[in-house]
């Protein structure tokens, strides 16, 4: 028989989530409210919660914290088509829109130009967007002990799959290196980041860079879903084998964009995770007519974490995103895998 499918399932609304309340081997959904609009609407955040049989830790798993960032938003769903509740150790609370206005409306940042992942924890008392922040914290994220915050590049820009992470933290530097990624950047996490506030709770975090925005990327969301599981595994939480730490990355102990001091038509001659050499063109600035303007040059041995793909470049523009390999400076607590990597 042709399983029926509700174009619009019920979920309960709630004002937060209460996982003691569930009762083990369940699997509910839910609508949290956060916000109301002019007239009273609320806008309300789909979060999926899979509670196991056996006590475990909690897992959050978190996308499109930017509306424009849509390769998590399968791989939550597939994470969640593929629990098994009765075989499941603690929690997986599974967020695919975390930014509902700003999705909606096709875009990056949330209404009125604030970027959420630059505000958070966000405040109680404080504009729309920095209470929206405050109580995605706190009705939501603050039930974790571990999350995965899945991105994208943004707007005009590509990247390649890669993490950042405090590499100087056991926990957060072992999730960074089961994802199974081709660049992991050392970054204790910008003020401001849903990483950052996490971290200060006490919830292990990490970013997980998933491909490029606005669209669907299969073997993007293919390797991010398979990185999420990794950590489930390694957590005790799924059955499957945890993996051997693949080797096969390039651990970055910075990375930063290049800006164009100019403008003009760009084309960026690099690709994606291509390790280039100090003083390596990696990009072109032409005027409307087609004349060279300037020939942008590595300004160090390095590896290509992101890249502008938008020929229109005005002046102070990104032009690509370099990673310096090397383990973290001042590292006091790297995981033994990872420093015997670095000796």
């Amino acid at each position: 028989m042709k399983k029926t499918v509700t174009l619009y399932p019920e979920a309960p609304v709630v004002d937060s989530l209460d996982l003691d309340a569930l009762a083990p081997g369940t699997r509910t959904r839910y609508k949290v409210r956060l916000v109301t609009n002019a007239v009273g609407s609320w806008t309300w955040v789909p979060v999926m919660v899979a509670r196991g049989c056996a006590p475990g830790p909690t897992v959050v798993v978190a996308a499109a914290i930017h509306g424009n960032e849509l390769n998590g938003i399968p791989i939550v769903q597939r994470l969640f088509a593929g629990l098994e509740e009765d075989k499941l150790n603690g929690t997986v609370v599974g967020v695919p829109v975390m930014n509902v206005p700003s999705f909606l409306d096709n875009e990056r940042v949330f209404p009125g130009g604030r970027d959420l992942n630059r505000l958070m924890p966000g405040t109680a008392n404080g504009d729309n967007a920095e209470m929206y922040g405050h109580r995605l914290m706190s009705r939501i994220v603050n039930v974790a002990d571990y999350m995965i915050d899945l991105h994208t590049a943004s707007f005009g820009r590509v990247n390649s799959f890669y993490v950042r992470a405090d590499m100087c933290h056991p926990v957060t530097a072992r999730m960074a290196q089961l994802q199974q990624a081709q660049i992991v950047v050392h970054n204790e996490g910008a003020d401001g980041t849903l990483r950052a506030a996490a971290m200060e709770r006490g919830i292990y975090a990490i970013t997980v860079e998933v491909g490029d925005p606005m669209r669907f990327q299969r073997g993007m969301i293919r390797d991010g879903l398979s990185g999420v599981r990794n950590v489930l595994a390694d957590l005790g939480m799924i059955h499957q084998l945890s993996p051997e730490i693949d080797d096969d990355y390039v651990l970055c102990h910075k990375s930063f964009w290049i800006h164009s001091d100019a403008g003009g038509v760009l084309v960026v001659h690099s690709d994606l995770a291509e390790e280039v050499k100090e003083g390596q063109r990696i990009a072109t600035l032409s005027n409307i007519f087609g004349d060279e303007l300037k020939v942008f040059h590595a300004p160090e041995d390095g590896i290509v974490v992101g890249k502008s793909t938008n020929p229109v470049s005005p002046t102070g523009a990104r032009v690509l995103h370099l990673g310096i390999a090397g383990a973290p400076e001042n590292v006091c607590q790297i995981p033994p895998s990872l420093a015997a990597r670095i000796e």
